[in-house]
């Protein structure tokens, strides 16, 4: 998502240009930068904190060529998010471990659908052509999909 897209759904749900809405996002991330530059950390509640750290001068090495190369040490800015967007994303992880056991889980068939399922094609005359599936087929419609529910 971009910034723009932002000031999008924001200026939507609250009723307000986007032009205004661009300014008070721009003028929030200016506040950010602002007090990292200064103080070196801020801590947004229920969101996460940013912070300045030193990353100390290194050896590293040229991939290309494989040379060495000293790196100097320089400032990085980390973050480490809040407890409610660790919940979140671990939902969003949870959930996608869900769907993907769900779909490696073969297909069951109630008693209902198994009912209504047409006999064999072996059991039709010889030369008929109706809609029912022919012998080995996969039948879809005795299928569903999702939970199922048993009274």
């Amino acid at each position: 998502m971009t910034k723009k897209e932002i000031v999008k759904v924001i200026s939507e749900e609250i009723g307000l240009t986007q032009l205004k809405t661009k300014e008070i996002v721009q003028k929030t991330f200016d506040a950010i930068v602002d007090t990292l530059v200064t103080d070196k950390r801020i801590e947004l509640r229920n969101f996460g904190v940013f912070e300045v750290k030193k990353r100390a001068a290194r050896k590293a090495r040229n991939p290309r060529t494989g040379e060495r190369v000293d790196v100097e040490e320089k400032y990085v800015v980390t973050f480490k998010p809040g407890k409610e967007m660790e919940k979140r994303v671990r939902d969003l992880e949870e959930e996608a471990a869900r769907l993907k056991a769900a779909a490696s889980q073969p297909p069951v068939s109630s008693p209902a659908a198994q009912s209504q399922q047409t006999p064999p094609a072996a059991s039709q005359a010889p030369g008929s052509t109706s809609g029912s599936p022919q012998a080995g087929t996969y039948n879809n419609s005795s299928y569903t999909s999702g939970p199922q529910h048993t009274p």
